[in-house]
């Protein structure tokens, strides 16, 4: 559970980031919102370090799916468009991808 929640916040720090450019970039925001999405961008970083894994690209890999089912809850609660069944299918299915990644048996190093 502890890391469900690391890679959730971790999630949210790195969307957060990545809009915060996004908003300069494409939505014509001025330069200032890269000032927080580049604390934002620490932030994630600093706190997908924090997960228990012995390896850097299965940590990696397991957030990978929680990065997508966030990205589209983003989708719907900050940018107002409701996901469709694909998005929702397309996150569960890499929820699920995440959770053998995360909690497969592995053997003791």
């Amino acid at each position: 559970m502890p890391s469900f929640i690391l890679y959730s916040a971790a999630a949210v720090a790195e969307i957060g980031g990545c809009f915060a450019f996004w908003a300069w970039l494409r939505l014509g925001r001025s330069i200032y919102w890269v000032l927080p999405g580049l604390v934002s961008l620490i932030v994630f970083a600093l706190l997908l370090t924090r997960v228990e894994a012995m390896f850097a690209g299965r940590a990696f890999a397991a957030y990978g799916g929680v990065y997508i089912a966030a990205s589209v809850l983003w989708l719907w609660v900050v940018e107002g468009q409701r996901p469709d069944r694909w998005d929702v299918l397309g996150s569960v299915i890499c929820l699920v991808g995440a959770a053998i990644i995360l909690l497969g048996p592995r053997p003791q190093i």
